[in-house]
């Protein structure tokens, strides 16, 4: 059986395309086996909600009178990266608010821009003969700025490590609060909507695909960062973090409910990000892979008392094991809990179903692939020589 981008765009077009989210086509498949699942269903959708902190934002101001080439950007008191242009500007998700940079940031102004909200501007500058003016102290929002597109370098990790704590004290972390002795574990995946584990070897998902991103439509615009196809597989997956997509979209059509700033006790800020991937069915290898189920999908527990970048796993557990509350971990039961919002990302496949459905989303098939190889490199501390 196969199908292609035009065969299944044409019958989206026409309203008789078949689509199911990840939940749904699971159950096809366990009723009526992988062949005739295959044969039946057209689009997969898939969904993951969490914190990617590797998000950010570039914002074109438009021209002030006179003219200010900004050298430093301040958003609500948020610092942004102005070293792109004369008026144009970055904000990263996880920069701190100089004021209260513990309960505010980054994420909070993209999240102000995309409920409708007006954000205070600051910027300062050297003034230039063609760029004279050397301050400026005013308000902006979606409605006055020129471009405002979320840009996103590494966003839908592939599988994730899990986390716990041996140490006697309480570890602050990006995974949230670790207890001392082992006394809670996180985990960060929707595991079985999970996009990235639905196509693991990426046959669908490339440079261009269209996605559901933050409540608008968005692009993959290349691979994330952090990127790399070499982590031990298990029933087909990554076991661990593995690839990753830089996407890109327009922040006016994105949403509140699926774009939402974070604040981590402890450690800082980040962005919630709503994330889906449509599947096109285009043979039952892909159908195969895209019925995986959360207790074929294994994680790495991760001790991060041990703070090193080599630190080893101690375990391996299953979706199913943690989204069943407990898991065993040296002969006693730990609580688990998840920083990824399974309940969102059901809403997000969902969504994204019913738009396609609607007739408001067709597929694009990528116009590069990602990498098929790719290895991450550590960041050691080297003299001039050992680099070159």
């Amino acid at each position: 059986m196969k199908r292609t981008y035009e065969e299944i765009n044409a019958k989206i077009q026409r309203g008789d395309a078949v689509v199911m989210t990840a939940e749904e086509a699971i159950q096809l498949a366990e009723s009526k086996g992988i062949e005739k699942a295959a044969r039946e269903v057209d689009v997969v959708t898939t969904g993951t909600f969490g914190a990617m902190c590797s998000s950010g934002a570039f914002i074109n101001f438009g021209h002030a009178e006179p003219p200010i080439r900004m050298s430093r950007v301040w958003l609500n008191n948020v610092p942004a990266y102005a070293g792109v242009a004369a008026v144009d500007a970055y904000i990263g998700a996880t920069e701190a608010c100089e004021v209260d940079g513990k309960t505010y940031g980054g994420a909070h102004v993209i999240e102000d821009l995309v409920r409708g909200e007006a954000v205070h501007l600051r910027a300062t500058a050297p003034g230039t003969d063609c760029y004279p003016r050397k301050d400026i102290d005013t308000y902006i929002s979606l409605k006055t700025v020129n471009q405002a597109y979320l840009y996103n370098p590494r966003n839908a990790y592939q599988n994730y490590g899990v986390a716990t704590n041996s140490s006697e004290k309480a570890l602050f972390t990006y995974m949230g609060k670790l207890l001392p002795h082992y006394g809670n574990i996180t985990y960060s995946s929707a595991g079985q909507l999970s996009p990235l584990l639905k196509d693991p070897h990426l046959r669908t998902i490339g440079i261009g695909t269209r996605i559901f991103l933050g409540g608008g439509i968005g692009y993959v615009a290349w691979e994330g960062t952090q990127y790399k196809t070499t982590p031990a597989e298990r029933n087909g997956v990554p076991v661990g973090s593995a690839r990753s997509l830089a996407v890109i979209g327009d922040l006016r059509g994105m949403s509140p409910e699926f774009l939402q700033a974070l604040s981590f006790t402890g450690y800082g800020i980040s962005l919630g990000v709503g994330i889906g991937v449509p599947i096109p069915i285009l043979d039952e290898d892909l159908m195969r892979t895209a019925v995986i189920r959360d207790d074929q999908i294994y994680a790495p527990v991760l001790d991060y008392a041990i703070q090193s970048r080599t630190r080893k796993p101690i375990a391996e557990v299953s979706y199913a094991q943690l989204k069943s509350g407990t898991i065993e971990l040296f002969g006693k039961r730990v609580k688990t809990s998840s920083l990824s919002s399974y309940y969102k990302a059901r809403i997000i496949a969902q969504r994204l179903k019913d738009m396609i459905m609607e007739n408001e989303f067709t597929l694009t098939q990528p116009v590069q692939p990602l990498p098929a190889e790719r290895t991450v490199k550590p960041l050691d501390v080297c003299s001039k020589e050992d680099v070159l």
